[in-house]
């Protein structure tokens, strides 16, 4: 739903200079899927150890880290927890989408076709809980928090930006807005590119940020409003939204309707599309479980659990790790000397 979203919010441009210094709460999830799905071989397979082990996920990891790190960006990563009841639909349906893909890539791998094979590589990435565990130690090898919630990531990430510990949720899905995340910052990639969808070219891409107060007031809704017209575009709660209202139409029906959301939903025939009642999506997304005394906690890069990790455990150049390690090395102690108000202006 995030895209859909994206088409009616003031988007503006931002640069790593202007982050420098900052906290930035990551949904480690979305990161962790960017890179399972273009970190990847040319023919589209994923990059893996000696022992058929994928390492997509942590090449994307430790280079990011390191690279943003580097730029004085203080980083701090969420994890999802169990995922609410409604989301399980769309779960089924994303592996079904999955499922199909792989089969289409069977196909174009018995043609030799290599761009058809990407095409729908692209499309099959699976994090598995042995990834997501990997990921997490990676991240604590680096020295970096570790925030567990209780459900939905960004739900907690979001709660850690309100609560002013960190000045921006990292993530490219809008859907963080609806959890009244102040900030996002999107497209933290430092190659400043970003591939194509399903091609083997790139675009060229820049940070930037949405704030959700300045989003409020340009599209004239309160938050119990920017909600519902998520519902009516589709969230993770109601996938697929209702079928022929679009972004700007929804807009339209929620102005309309104010507060009236019995109205608004009645109007848009919510019951005719989905067996379970608007109020349970607009109260799990309000209501979404959060941990409210988490910890936010920065330590030094331990080089040997991330030469273990990394090295050791799936083949990657020693060299490689190394030159990362050197380089977050080289900012420590300037870092350092920085104190916890730097990191939030």
């Amino acid at each position: 739903m995030g895209v859909a979203l994206t088409e009616l919010l003031i988007i503006k441009e931002t640069s790593l200079e202007h982050l420098q210094n900052k906290i930035l709460a990551v949904d480690a999830s979305m990161w962790l899927y960017q890179f399972l799905s273009s970190i990847r071989q040319r023919d589209g397979a994923l990059l893996m150890d000696s022992k058929g082990k994928v390492t997509s996920h942590l090449m994307g990891l430790m280079t990011r880290i390191s690279n943003l790190s580097q730029q004085s960006i203080k980083l701090a990563f969420v994890f999802d927890g169990e995922p609410p009841k409604l989301k399980h639909l769309t779960l089924e349906k994303r592996k079904e989408i999955k499922i199909e893909a792989e089969k289409k890539f069977e196909k174009a791998k018995e043609k030799e076709d290599t761009e058809l094979m990407r095409k729908y590589a692209s499309r099959t990435s699976r994090l598995t809980d042995g990834m997501v565990e990997e990921a997490k130690r990676l991240v604590e090898a680096f020295g970096l928090p570790v925030i567990e919630a209780p459900s939905e990531a960004e739900a907690q990430a979001s709660l850690i930006v309100k609560n002013g510990d960190a000045f921006a949720l990292a993530t490219n899905d809008a859907d963080s807005l609806l959890f009244e995340a102040p900030r996002i910052v999107r497209n933290l990639n430092m190659a400043g590119r970003r591939k194509k969808t399903n091609k083997l070219s790139f675009d060229t891409i820049k940070p930037d940020m949405v704030v959700l107060e300045e989003n409020l007031k340009h599209l004239g809704i309160g938050q119990e409003q920017l909600i519902a017209l998520a519902m009516l575009i589709g969230t993770d709660y109601n996938s697929g939204g209702i079928r022929g209202i679009g972004p700007k139409t929804a807009l339209k029906l929620v102005r309309e309707h104010g507060s009236n959301f019995e109205k608004l939903f009645a109007e848009a025939k919510w019951d005719d599309f989905f067996d379970f009642s608007w109020r349970e999506v607009l109260e799990l997304i309000k209501n979404m479980p959060v941990d409210r005394h988490y910890k936010l906690e920065w330590k030094s890069a331990d080089e040997d659990k991330i030469m273990k990790l990394l090295v050791d455990g799936h083949d990657f150049s020693e060299e490689r790790v190394k030159s990362q390690i050197e380089g977050l090395a080289k900012n420590r102690l300037q870092k350092t000397q920085k104190g916890l108000g730097d990191f939030l202006g």
